[in-house]
Formats: C-alpha cells, structure tokens, sequence
C-alpha cells in the first residue's frame, strides 16, 4: 500500500457533543500495557487546570515518547481525551495514519501544504470545549542538556484565537527510557514520568485586541520561562540562562540534528582534506554515513 502525500491526507472529524469517543477509548486501552511497560506516570497540579472546558496543554519535548507519556496521563489521570498536533509523516503511515485521524489527532505539514487546515481542525478542537496537547518547541529539544528551548508561536495562536487557557506542563523521566533523537528504546516499568501542572498563562491583556507577531513571539517565550522553572522543579537543578536557539548555533530548525552534526563533520573534514563534499542525498544510518549508487550509475 502506497504511502500517502500531503495533499492526500484528510483532517480529523470532530464528532459534536462527544469527547472521549470509542475510537479513542479502544486505543487508550490497547496501549495501556505497551506505555506502562515503557514507565510509571505521576501528576501533580491537577488543581491548576480548568474545571471544564477546552485549554491547550503545552509541555517541554526531550523523547519521542513523550507524547504517549502525555497522553496516557490526560487520558488515565485526567479523564480528557488526548488531540495532538503530530507531524506529518505519521499520517502518510497505512493503518498508523487512519488510527491518529480517527482518534483526533491532527497533521501538521512542513512541506507540501501549508498549514490553515490544520489550525482549523485545531480551532474547532477547543471550540468543542476538547484539550490540545502541543509541544511549543516544534521538535525535540536541541539543547545539549535536554533543558527546553527557544517555542514557536502556535500553542499562543491557538489559546488567543479560540479564547481557551494555555496551561504550562513540565515532564521528566522519558529521557531515561529513550535518549533524544534515538530509536533505541529501554523499557523501565518501575522508572517514574514526573510531570507538574502550572497555572496558566495570564493574556488578559490580550484578550479581543490585535495580536502583533512580536508579542506573540514574547508571549511564547514567557510560556517556556514557565515551563522551564517547572522543569528545574522536577529536575532540582537550574536551567542556563540564555534560551537555546538552534539557528544560533548552527543547527537545521527540523530533523534529526544528531546526523546532522555527523554529515556536517564528515563535510569539514573533506573540504580541509582539499575533497568534494558528500552529496546532497548522503544520509546517516545506524551513527554510519551512507551514500547509496544514483540510478544509471
């Protein structure tokens, strides 16, 4: 079965009145055991959330299972149903990608589409009264510590379009079953996931004006001052001063910046030698540097 592209790939219906779905409840179950064989998941600053209603949840990105540690926390703990913002590429995935649509969660596109449908289905999410889960760095943190850095302004734009609470979330402990940017996963279901809730986000002053990109820019940047003091709370250390900012430092805004840094070295390392850099379609598998043969060649 042929992968999907971009322009193939449906939005998520959102099914009025009803939360926590069938879909979503079989799916929940069905990973119940995989995620606690992966680790335990503690909460605390429950009482920090709305009482009712829809908020955007955003939280620091160190895994890439973190988002079931989330999820299973807002389904399990919460009693709230889990829509996220999930990249693309999942829902090109035959069976992967018609599961996460039919669960509410929604494609966000890098290339090939822009991004309106998306927000949309987002809007409508919240205006049902639903929560949002949203990682506000974009990717997996980039920083050397796994200390979170610099966010984008889409969890801002959706808690100021729709008028929900953003609501700051720190997590700590995936980190400890699957190190950043790896495949490689270690299963502890006696490790702890510690997140802590904070209040949210006060935009009062915000509320029925026009919104500058400059002050959604400073607005997202508070929400990960908050979420950064909740992570040194978890984590009982001080984060560094200075935010990191991949572009500052050289690395791509997307993808793995691991292979990144190995192409990267393997180029410096020719051009010094007085040789051709790799070619464009070089990639990195297995921490090895591959180039396979063109067609014809």
């Amino acid at each position: 079965m042929a992968r999907k592209t971009a322009a193939q790939i449906k939005m998520p219906e959102l099914k009025p009145g009803k939360e926590i779905t069938w879909q979503i409840r079989t799916l929940a179950w069905i990973l119940w055991p995989w995620v606690r064989l992966l680790y335990r998941v503690k909460v605390t600053g429950k009482e920090n959330l709305p009482k009712s209603g829809g908020y955007v949840l955003t939280a620091n990105h160190v895994t890439t299972v973190d988002a079931l540690a989330v999820a299973f926390m807002m389904f399990f703990k919460l009693g709230r149903a889990p829509h996220f913002l999930a990249k693309e590429g999942l829902f090109r995935t035959p069976i992967v990608g018609p599961v996460l649509l039919a669960c509410g969660q929604i494609p966000v596109f890098r290339s090939g589409r822009g991004n309106s449908d998306p927000m949309e289905s987002a809007y409508k999410v919240l205006r049902a009264g639903h929560v949002i889960g949203i990682f506000p760095e974009g990717t997996l943190t980039r920083e050397p510590n796994q200390w979170p850095m610099r966010a984008r302004t889409g969890a801002i734009r959706l808690a100021l379009e729709t008028g929900v609470p953003l609501v700051p979330m720190a997590q700590w402990g995936t980190e400890v079953v699957m190190d950043t940017y790896s495949s490689k996963i270690f299963p502890k279901p006696w490790h702890t996931v510690h997140m802590v809730i904070g209040k949210p986000i006060e935009m009062s002053a915000y509320v029925g004006k026009k919104v500058s990109v400059e002050e959604m820019v400073e607005l997202s940047d508070q929400v990960m001052v908050e979420i950064t003091k909740l992570v040194e709370q978890l984590r009982g250390e001080k984060a560094p001063a200075t935010r990191f900012v991949p572009s500052e430092h050289g690395l791509p805004e997307h993808g793995n910046f691991k292979k990144f840094l190995i192409i990267k070295a393997e180029n410096d390392r020719r051009i010094a030698a007085g040789l051709e850099p790799l070619p464009a379609h070089a990639k990195v598998t297995g921490g090895k540097i591959v180039v396979k043969k063109s067609k014809g060649k």
